[in-house]
């Protein structure tokens, strides 16, 4: 029989603020934190809105080195793992060490650090040969997203396995269930993992603008991403990061450590169809659905919430409600489902760590986020969307789903711990 893994640790980098309360009061609230793009100038764009982290690396307990030193999508990664540890009251000795590991999942890496690198050394652009005396000490960490996981290795003692998951925009949750694995198959008793991506930069603006996949809706951000309304018109850019500490269940207990949930089953699946596009019977997604249900010995009628992956996009939209139909059957009309990108926005590698954290706060905690700025429903989408306000109710199962470019698709299901 694999050994259980249960969640004791969560730190959180997100719009709106930074730590897990800040995080949690904002999705129960309802109130989004997409507002006009503010750290470049975003006039010549199409998609002018974006999510953005209230982020001071210094105020948030990094030195002015590694403020300097670390991209920013680093940085929230780095935060984030502090919190989680100490969250979790986890200290990782030397006799230990080789017994805990590292997965963070990240869709883009340093973007951030990349487009200032380019920007310098091509003096803006203008010079087709580059001049790398111009570039920073530290530009080839920023080639390498690998380095982003060494920084949580160091910052824990971790020397266990160390790696980087890169699955588009299901980085966050795929990290998450590799370190499940991991932990299931006995090969180390502790991971600290989840995603990170800070991609509010020139050059990601650009691509999403060059296949309209991002709301335009410039003069209204705060009600610009409307995941299964009539209405929508796409997502809106994000950011953030969060970390978990998984252990093994048996190791937990006997340390006394407070447990939010149990991650009981993981799949992840592939649509071999198309970059960006989604087969509308939803059978690829439904399938990862099935098998995660399956490896936790999980009735769909024992779901009591599921965290959409909710783009606003219309594609996506018809997409999930399709695949939520044919895996969960009736209960599909049963269920509540939200969509938290509603109020945090789409942050690539890092949403789905995020979405991760917030259903193991809703099974902590008894309460369902809702999907903000739904006042239209679509009457092609006739599930239960949790339409503005959050609901207070026991969710003792839930689901949470993950759909990215490439066509991969991912779902975890979250138990509350019966230890």
């Amino acid at each position: 029989m694999s050994r259980r893994v249960v969640v004791t640790g969560l730190g959180v980098v997100a719009p709106g603020g930074v730590g897990v309360k800040a995080f949690w009061d904002l999705l129960v609230s309802g109130v989004t934190a997409t507002r006009g793009i503010s750290t470049f100038d975003p006039s010549p764009f199409r998609s002018r809105i974006a999510a953005e982290c209230d982020f001071d690396p210094e105020s948030a307990g990094l030195s002015a080195a590694d403020a300097e030193r670390l991209d920013r999508a680093a940085q929230f990664a780095v935060v984030a793992c502090r919190e989680a540890v100490a969250d979790a009251g986890l200290r990782i000795d030397e006799a230990a060490a080789h017994r805990a590991g590292v997965a963070l999942g990240s869709a883009v890496g340093c973007t951030q650090k990349l487009e200032s690198e380019y920007v310098a050394i091509s003096h803006g652009g203008a010079g087709w040969e580059v001049d790398h005396t111009l570039a920073s000490r530290y530009l080839y960490d920023y080639f390498v997203p690998s380095s982003m996981a060494a920084e949580l290795a160091w910052a824990t003692g971790a020397e266990g396995p160390v790696s980087v998951v890169s699955a588009g925009c299901t980085s966050g949750i795929d990290a998450i269930g590799y370190a499940v694995e991991l932990i299931r198959d006995g090969l180390v008793d502790v991971m600290v993992t989840g995603g990170t991506d800070a991609p509010i930069a020139p050059i990601t603006v650009a691509c999403f603008d060059a296949i309209k996949a991002t709301s335009p809706r410039n003069d209204d951000p705060a009600t610009a991403l409307r995941p299964f309304d009539r209405t929508r018109d796409g997502f809106v850019l994000g950011e953030g990061g969060a970390v978990l500490v998984l252990e093994e269940a048996e190791s937990a207990r006997r340390r006394g450590a407070r447990v939010y949930a149990e991650i009981t089953g993981y799949a992840s699946r592939g649509n071999a169809y198309h970059m960006t596009g989604l087969r509308p019977d939803g059978a690829e997604m439904a399938a990862a659905i099935t098998a995660a249900l399956a490896e936790g010995r999980c009735d769909p009628s024992e779901i009591c919430y599921v965290n959409a992956h909710g783009t606003a996009t219309k594609q996506n939209d018809r997409h999930e409600t399709a695949a939520f139909k044919r895996a969960l059957g009736p209960d599909a009309y049963r269920v509540p489902i939200s969509s938290i990108k509603s109020m945090i926005g789409h942050s690539l590698g890092g949403i789905g760590s995020l979405e991760v954290a917030a259903v193991a706060l809703a099974v902590a905690r008894g309460a369902i986020p809702p999907t903000a700025n739904l006042r239209e429903p679509d009457p092609e989408l006739d599930l239960d969307y949790v339409p503005v306000t959050a609901r207070e109710q026991p969710v003792g199962t839930a689901l949470t789903v993950g759909s990215g470019f490439g066509g991969f698709q991912s779902a975890m299901l979250l138990r509350r711990f019966e230890g």
